[in-house]
């Protein structure tokens, strides 16, 4: 009769020592993948970052787009056109890019949030110059438009709202020192906020279990390991980026790195208050 209450009292055993050793510390989270178009998971991704901030961690969001930005570019008779993975946008893809991620996207998750308890604060890089980036082209020299990187970060806004009990929705728009609307990169911006807010961990969610490397899952990866893998021709597509994205927050201060199947339900909790976790690690 009392099996399994028994068993999510082991549940909150098993997560009491990582909720102690966590709180107070700030968690970069980059959601994406599949979980964004899927409803349920996007219910359940709210309730764990609400759960995150009422036990007394400081979670950050920062998200991207791709897939939805493709979606309202085919509405208006647009074809999305890439160069090394980069998509190349003009003025309107731009325009469109913006209305997407900022005006949609970003209101959505922070919605979701509120609705589940949360506090949640949509920004952009515009916010308070939270972060600047300057034009970027491919490694070709190949002209992008308006594609940028990040050349600074500001987190002194992100600081205010988390210490007042707000949990950062942030969405990867930029703006240049020129005022040019910027499209960035989401997993090097996650990268680059976790690094200026020190963040403890930098989580990202993936269509995939993690790094799998000749069909084995890694479940925790040095530094060394992770960056010895990124000539393995089974880190390719959208697992080089991160892996990349990865190790460099590692080289420049954040403590941990996981890459995890966001498609799983309650994944970022099964990762981080579970002895085993669900995903790769790299630390």
């Amino acid at each position: 009769m009392f099996e399994k209450r028994i068993e999510k009292a082991k549940v909150l055993l098993e997560a009491l020592p990582y909720i102690r050793e966590f709180a107070g510390h700030t968690f970069l989270i980059k959601y994406g993948g599949s979980l964004m178009v899927n409803d349920e998971l996007k219910s359940k991704f709210a309730e764990d970052i609400v759960l995150l901030k009422y036990v007394g961690l400081n979670p950050v969001i920062v998200h991207g787009g791709g897939k939805e930005i493709s979606k309202w570019m085919e509405k208006v008779g647009k074809k999305s056109t890439f160069i090394e993975g980069l998509r190349v946008t003009d003025s309107e893809t731009m325009e469109i890019t913006e209305m997407v991620l900022t005006g949609k996207i970003n209101s959505e998750v922070v919605s979701l949030i509120n609705s589940h308890g949360g506090k949640a604060v949509g920004l952009s890089g515009k916010d308070a110059n939270l972060f600047t980036a300057e034009k970027v082209k491919s490694k070709k020299n190949k002209d992008l438009g308006f594609v940028g990187d990040i050349t600074n970060v500001d987190t002194t806004l992100i600081q205010t709202l988390s210490t007042s009990g707000y949990i950062p929705v942030i969405s990867s728009v930029g703006i240049s020192v020129k005022g040019e609307t910027l499209n960035m990169n989401a997993d090097h911006v996650a990268q680059r906020i976790a690094e200026a807010l020190k963040s403890l961990k930098l989580v990202y969610l993936t269509d995939v279990q993690g790094l799998k490397i000749e069909g084995e899952l890694q479940s925790r990866l040095s530094l060394e390991a992770a960056k010895n893998f990124l000539s393995h021709p089974d880190v390719q597509g959208g697992m080089l980026p991160k892996l990349t994205c990865s190790a460099t927050a590692i080289e420049n201060g954040v403590s941990q790195v996981h890459i995890i199947n966001g498609t799983i339900e309650h994944a970022v909790l099964l990762e981080i208050f579970t002895d085993t976790g669900i995903g790769t690690m790299i630390h």
